[in-house]
């Protein structure tokens, strides 16, 4: 894979940090790590996990360019779950990589739905191995937040999933770059500290009923900043689909200048998720 902009990486737990009810921290490492390069903003990667009882994700032998049709055609039960993570920092001196887990179900582990990269996450220990597909080169496809020229303003909307390409964002915004931003977390403590240069207005909404979305409100109430606009909009696919209608369709963005994603589905797993694309 060396002309790829993307390359598979063993590493291991460094260490874990609970820094949110919602969110935990996990710091990896590993010997070839400095070979990875980050684009910043929203940068995602591939992670994959092991199932309970194995030591390492179980992946095909060769990782060349038919790597996915290959995953796609082991036994489910066995090999690695695979998942797309946000690059929350990446460090030289040592070399280290911080990702951010949502962790859904309850703050302290017990009942609700946890899904197999909540239950890594939770359980996860220093050694503990995972294996990356993450990028080599700074322009690598891998980045979403693409403010085109001629941009006066930025609208930015995410819940606890995409914090940690938010973080990515404001960091990289121009010092007094005007920035709304609507934020939407399970809980309070779930508030953290988002430095940046940008001129940046963050609004944190605390969801109260397990599947409102209060960020749809708050935006569709918001009096919105003359100019040219941009948006990037992340989070629960039905939500980012609502956000986009409305910003598309009632206040005039151009839909070329609306970037969405959909980070996950409510009631659908990512397994769910590849099933309905064979």
């Amino acid at each position: 894979m060396t002309d790829t902009p993307f390359r598979f990486f063993d590493v291991h737990v460094v260490r874990t940090e609970r820094i949110s009810p919602s969110l935990m921290r996990v710091t990896f490492g590993g010997d070839r790590l400095p070979e990875i390069v980050t684009g910043g903003r929203d940068q995602r990667f591939k992670l994959f996990l092991p199932h309970p009882g194995q030591e390492m994700p179980v992946l095909p032998e060769n990782l060349g360019e038919d790597w996915f049709a290959d995953w796609r055609a082991q036994d489910p039960s066995v090999r690695a779950f695979m998942r797309t993570y946000t690059v929350r920092d990446l460090r030289r001196d040592p070399a280290e990589l911080d990702v951010d887990f949502a962790l859904h179900g309850d703050p302290d582990g017990s009942g609700g739905h946890s899904g197999p990269a909540s239950s890594w996450a939770r359980a996860a220990r220093p050694g503990d191995r995972l294996t990356l597909l993450a990028p080599v080169v700074e322009d690598n496809g891998g980045v979403d937040f693409q403010p085109p020229a001629g941009t006066d303003w930025a609208l930015v909307t995410a819940d606890e999933t995409a914090l940690p390409a938010l973080a990515g964002i404001l960091a990289w915004l121009p010092a007094g770059m005007p920035v709304k931003v609507w934020a939407e977390i399970g809980h309070a403590d779930d508030v953290q500290d988002l430095p940046t240069a940008a001129d940046a207005e963050i609004t944190w909404l605390v969801r109260g009923a397990a599947h409102e979305a209060p960020v749809l409100d708050s935006v569709r109430a918001a009096e919105l900043p003359e100019g040219t606009p941009y948006a990037w909009i992340a989070g629960e696919s039905g939500t980012v689909k609502a956000l986009r209608r409305h910003l598309v369709g009632e206040r005039g963005f151009d839909r070329r200048a609306v970037t969405f994603t959909g980070y996950w589905r409510r009631g659908a797993s990512e397994e769910d998720l590849l099933a309905e694309l064979a």
